[in-house]
Parts: structure tokens; C-alpha cells; sequence
């Protein structure tokens, strides 16, 4: 099987004190094959989320390689970068702070729609039907982000992200700020998105029972390199650094 995407020492520097350069990631490589879910984890600063803002183009590259389906996608702009953003939809941390604060959760729902110039009656039925499908009511297109709970507007943004029914859905930390109950809920209808439709999920976490029970396989993270990989179990219950050791004792 092709990988669906494939990172290839994936490197970006940031300049920092005193103007001294330091990778926040580090000849980073991986793929992830259709269907799959790879979790990401490894503490603050590690490199996790900065990896997702590489492969989603919202921080260049410094050097490396991505390929989505085959096609390298590195330092894409303008139209070839919207293609890649049909195939590719990251969900935030925060769902509230991604959505325009002067907009509808409809508006922010069918934004990709409209831009692929679909008309106005069929986006708001295509909007009503993701609510749906996310578990909630069509009305909620009215309702602006700040009206409704941190887990309805995560589902919104969920909603969002399947818009242009992308392949790949990149969570960063999607459901950390999310009581465990809501937090049950969203999992549920990840899993079920992944059943039904074969999405695959880059999922960066620090909870690591969440990436237990969701992931094939895991990476760990550790100043911007990967120190280690394997099955869940393998590296959650059978760690080999130190590092990974320490990560799960502190959660344990």
C-alpha cells in the first residue's frame, strides 16, 4: 500500500535569544498509509504541533520534503495549495479561536464550499448535513461560536474540516481543553468518521490512554526529533528510552 502522506527529514529553525537558531523540529520522517491513525506525543515544546503546522503549510518549511498521495506538496502557494487543502483539514485545540468571531458556525462550515463555487441553497443543505452527521442540530448553522458550548463548536469544527471530505484530518491536541464526557462524545465520532469514510488522522496528544485506545501507531517526540515508534502497546506499555519511561510514569 502507498502512503498516503510521507515526511522526509522534515526540519524548520526558528531564530531565538541572542539571534542563535534552533530546530523545533529535527530531520523529522514518517508516513502514515490510508485508513491509519498516528499518534504524535512527547511534552510541550517537543515539536508535536509544529510538525501538523508544517504538513498543513501554516509555517514554511526550513528543509525536508512532504508528499501527500505522491505528489510532493512542500512550498505550495496559491491554487496547487488549495488542492492540497481538499485532501488535508486540520482540527484545533481551541475550536472557538478558529472560527471568525463575526460569523455564523453555517458561515465558517460552508466556507470551502463557497469557494468552490458551490451555490447557496445546496451549501446550506451540504452545511445541515455535516451538523448532523457531527451530532448536531441543523439550527446551529445560526448560531455564532460564542453561543454555544466548547464541545458543540468543536464539533462544528470537526463539521468544517469534512466539508470537502479531506483524507487526512490533522487533531492537535483537538480534545484537551474538553471535559471527559465531551471529550467521550468527540472521540466516538472520530472513531466512527474513520468506519464509515477511511479518514486517516495525524493525532497529536498528551494523553496517552486517549492514544492507546485510538491510535495504530505512535511516534514520540523529544526536542524536535523522534526517539521512538511502534504499536501503542509497544511503546506505552513496553517503552524503550528513557524519555518515552519518564512520559508515561508522569502521567501513571
Amino acid at each position: 500500500m502507498e502512503p498516503l502522506l510521507e515526511v522526509k527529514n522534515l526540519t524548520r529553525t526558528f531564530r531565538g535569544r541572542e539571534k542563535k537558531e534552533f530546530a523545533a523540529v529535527d530531520h523529522v520522517s514518517f508516513c502514515l498509509y490510508p485508513g491509519e491513525t498516528l499518534g504524535i506525543v512527547g511534552e510541550s515544546g517537543s515539536g508535536k504541533s509544529t510538525v501538523a503546522r508544517l504538513i498543513t503549510g501554516l509555517t514554511d518549511v526550513t528543509e525536508g520534503e512532504i508528499y501527500l498521495k505522491g505528489k510532493k506538496i512542500t512550498g505550495r502557494k496559491g491554487r496547487a495549495f488549495r488542492e492540497v487543502c481538499r485532501q488535508c483539514q486540520m482540527v484545533f485545540q481551541s475550536p472557538a479561536g478558529s472560527f471568525d468571531p463575526r460569523r455564523t458556525l453555517g458561515d465558517g462550515i460552508g466556507e470551502s464550499l463557497e469557494n468552490s463555487g458551490m451555490k447557496k441553497a445546496e451549501r446550506q443543505r451540504r452545511v445541515a448535513e455535516l451538523l448532523r452527521r457531527c451530532g448536531l442540530p441543523e439550527e446551529y448553522a445560526a448560531r455564532y461560536p460564542h453561543e454555544v458550548s466548547g464541545g458543540e463548536c468543536q464539533r462544528a469544527a470537526i463539521a468544517r474540516a469534512l466539508a470537502i471530505e479531506p483524507e487526512l484530518l490533522i487533531c492537535d491536541e483537538a480534545t484537551s481543553s474538553l471535559d471527559v464526557t465531551v471529550q467521550k462524545q468527540v472521540m466516538e465520532l472520530l472513531a466512527g468518521l474513520r468506519e464509515e469514510n477511511g479518514v486517516a488522522y495525524v493525532f497529536i496528544c498528551h494523553d496517552l490512554a486517549l492514544v492507546q485506545q485510538f491510535c495504530s501507531r505512535v511516534l514520540v517526540m523529544q526536542d524536535g526529533r523522534i526517539v521512538e515508534e511502534g504499536t501503542p502497546d509497544e511503546v506505552i506499555l513496553r517503552p524503550r528510552e528513557d524519555y518515552t519511561r519518564r512520559l508515561v510514569e508522569a502521567v501513571l
